[in-house]
């Protein structure tokens, strides 16, 4: 018994020793708790993302309200949204999205020290259109609005955010202009679309844009029967569509017409490579 005894402390000896010897296991999915210093931005739509990341570069860190494929009229922010927003040292609005209208007060509710930004402060918008980003020309004051707004929180990073700021100019002037190229050929100018997302695009492009929704409501019957005429009138034989909204309507319109729906995307965050293959697609359709 004794002999056990003397086995047993031994064995527990070299089991402490072994182990003390031994790492724990690291676990691959916990973050190393690092500080970040970079200045957290909340933006309410995708494109918005792209356009401050631009600026902002590696001293930013995006979060963007209405995921990919929400609707902007109807999305609610979820729970844990609202909590990541008292982290946030700005939040960027585009401005009149029925989104911000809805939430906004809720918004900055969560985080009372977060600087709220409009974005469309400098733009004069057009019977309540809010699509302000569709416009390259118009982002170049989105830009700016964005630019003065990391310098307020960030005025260490000014040089940066300029240098940015000057190269994402230039590159909004380069897609102005490779559209109006595309689009230099056009000759039918009237489009019809389901959501009227593209009054900027249109007017800045010299196109006329034809809406199937008005002020967020479906077509009745008979504004069908007309929508129809119009098109026929109008030699129209797509109908566009977003990916983000019911294409019920814009589909039977295209079945009278025998034509087809086509979806262009207003809320892609691939903002630059998005607008151009719109473009080119608008150049095809309207010819």
């Amino acid at each position: 018994m004794k002999k056990l005894v003397i086995y047993l402390i031994l064995m527990f000896c070299i089991i402490l020793v072994i182990t003390g010897c031994v790492k724990e296991p690291v676990d691959k999915n916990v973050k190393p708790n690092v500080y970040d210093d970079r200045v957290t931005v909340a933006v309410s739509i995708l494109p918005q993302a792209y356009f401050v990341e631009s600026i902002g570069g590696d001293k930013v860190q995006v979060s963007v309200m209405i995921p990919p494929g929400a609707n902007p009229a109807t999305y609610e922010p979820t729970p844990s949204q609202l909590k990541s927003l008292s982290d946030a040292d700005l939040y960027i609005k585009i401005g009149h999205v029925p989104f911000e209208k809805t939430w906004m007060q809720r918004l900055i509710s969560a985080n009372k020290n977060m600087k709220i930004i409009d974005s469309s402060e400098d733009i004069n918008i057009i019977e309540n259109d809010p699509h302000i980003w569709l416009s390259p020309v118009l982002v170049k004051k989105q830009a700016n609005s964005i630019f003065k707004g990391l310098v307020e929180i960030d005025p260490e990073n000014r040089d940066y955010y300029a240098q940015n700021l000057a190269a994402f100019l230039k590159e909004l002037d380069d897609l102005d202009a490779e559209i109006r190229n595309n689009l230099s050929g056009v000759e039918n100018k009237k489009f019809m679309v389901f959501h009227p997302s593209w009054g900027y695009f249109a007017r800045e492009y010299g196109l006329e844009q034809i809406s199937i929704e008005v002020e967020g409501k479906e077509p009745s019957a008979e504004d069908l029967v007309k929508l129809v005429e119009k098109a026929r009138s109008n030699n129209i034989k797509v109908i566009f569509a977003s990916p983000q909204f019911s294409s019920k309507s814009a589909q039977v319109i295209a079945k009278e017409l025998n034509g087809r729906v086509i979806f262009v995307d207003s809320l892609s965050r691939d903002y630059k490579n998005n607008l151009r293959v719109i473009s080119e697609t608008f150049a095809q359709v309207l010819k």
